[in-house]
């Protein structure tokens, strides 16, 4: 029995110290590469499909222009000509007449995505052999598309990485940041580490010719999230996912606790329903069954009583280290929302077992593809 706690103690701490450090490891100072001359680069197809009105998006949308990038173009993508967000694009547009650039309205349904429909339009009118298509609310540095070319390899199929969660204006904005960074962002930068990047749908950056041979973006239907599909469509081509050394930032603002719940017991079932066996072990995130594991023992003689201390101590001590090097929020209010996250993570993972179905956007979505239509709200 004190073997197994041990066990049930140092699998869980050793992970997460583990996925810190190999982390960490990509924010060291290294020494910069050469850049390459800009007639090496290819140009490349900025696709950002837009819906709704979010407070940022003046900010987000508007960084798509003046890029240090040689040649490129900025393709947006609307289902709906009436939607609140056109007449932003259309001033975004007008006002960079240097950089080319379009709207492009309507949708055509290849698939129970609503994002997949919105984007599918944007396909044959763009230009690049390179396809960057990034989520409306993710924050572009100068450098994105330097940054993505830079990750690409002779073995690279795709280009892609979770957000950076910044600019919380509440506690549950921080909540949500703590989910994205020291959680997500954690694992996926871990798992890149060792050889087994997993895209996230905020940036999918791939040539046109592999997109195009795991069937376009009705191919990317067939699971009910498009960075599940785009990670098992490259690894069937015998590709590998690569995350970029940084990642990019999404302004998060204010959020209230039911739609960080809501949307995190989302994600998680996308987790479940395209990865199940990885989802199962997700029940070894957060420092509970370690606690567990030591305060038996403890109670059994087995460690001392001040390893109760030590534990919290390395745990977020090695959360807070990544976050501070990588340039995360790392303060007080961050170290509160990180064990709030951590409560969180046991009945999330419960919960998603329950059902795999979920809404978004208005649109019911399930396990087998089906789609069927809701209000829209």
């Amino acid at each position: 029995m004190i073997y197994l706690l041990w066990a049930l103690f140092a699998l869980p701490l050793g992970l997460h110290l583990l996925s810190a450090g190999l982390s960490a490891a990509r924010y060291l100072p290294r020494r910069p590469a050469p850049a390459p001359a800009p007639e090496a680069l290819p140009f490349i197809s900025l696709i950002r499909p837009v819906c709704g009105l979010d407070p940022f998006d003046a900010e987000t949308l508007g960084s798509s222009f003046g890029l240090d990038y040689p040649d490129y173009e900025v393709i947006f993508c609307v289902a709906d000509p009436a939607d609140p967000v056109v007449p932003l694009v259309r001033a975004l547009i007008a006002a960079h007449p240097g950089q080319r650039a379009q709207l492009l309205i309507g949708e055509t349904p290849i698939s129970a995505n609503p994002k997949l429909n919105n984007l599918q339009k944007a396909i044959p009118a763009a230009r690049g052999a390179y396809l960057a298509m990034t989520d409306s609310n993710l924050l572009l540095p100068r450098d994105y598309l330097r940054a993505l070319m830079a990750a690409w390899g002779p073995a690279t199929g795709l280009v892609s990485g979770p957000p950076v969660g910044v600019r919380a204006e509440n506690f549950w904005g921080a909540v949500e940041c703590a989910f994205l960074n020291g959680n997500q962002a954690r694992w996926q930068l871990a798992a890149d580490a060792v050889g087994l990047g997993f895209a996230q749908g905020k940036t999918l950056f791939w040539r046109r010719d592999i997109l195009a041979a795991g069937g376009g973006l009705a191919g990317l239907g067939r699971n009910m999230a498009e960075d599940v599909a785009a990670t098992k469509m490259v690894r069937e081509q015998g590709l590998r996912v690569r995350l970029p050394r940084q990642l990019f930032a999404q302004p998060i603002g204010a959020r209230a606790a039911r739609a960080v719940w809501d949307r995190q017991l989302r994600w998680s079932k996308v987790r479940r329903d395209g990865f199940v066996g990885l989802f199962a072990a997700e029940i070894l995130q957060g420092p509970w069954l370690a606690a567990a594991a030591l305060i038996g023992l403890v109670a059994a003689g087995a460690a001392p009583g001040a390893a109760l201390v030590a534990l919290p101590v390395a745990w977020y001590g090695a959360e807070l280290g990544l976050a501070r090097l990588a340039g995360w929020p790392a303060g007080p209010r961050d170290l509160a929302a990180a064990v709030v996250r951590d409560l969180w993570l046991p009945a999330l993972w419960a919960v998603t077992w329950r059902t795999r179905d979920f809404t978004w956007r208005g649109t019911a979505m399930t396990h087998a593809g089906a789609l069927a239509e809701a209000p829209r709200g």
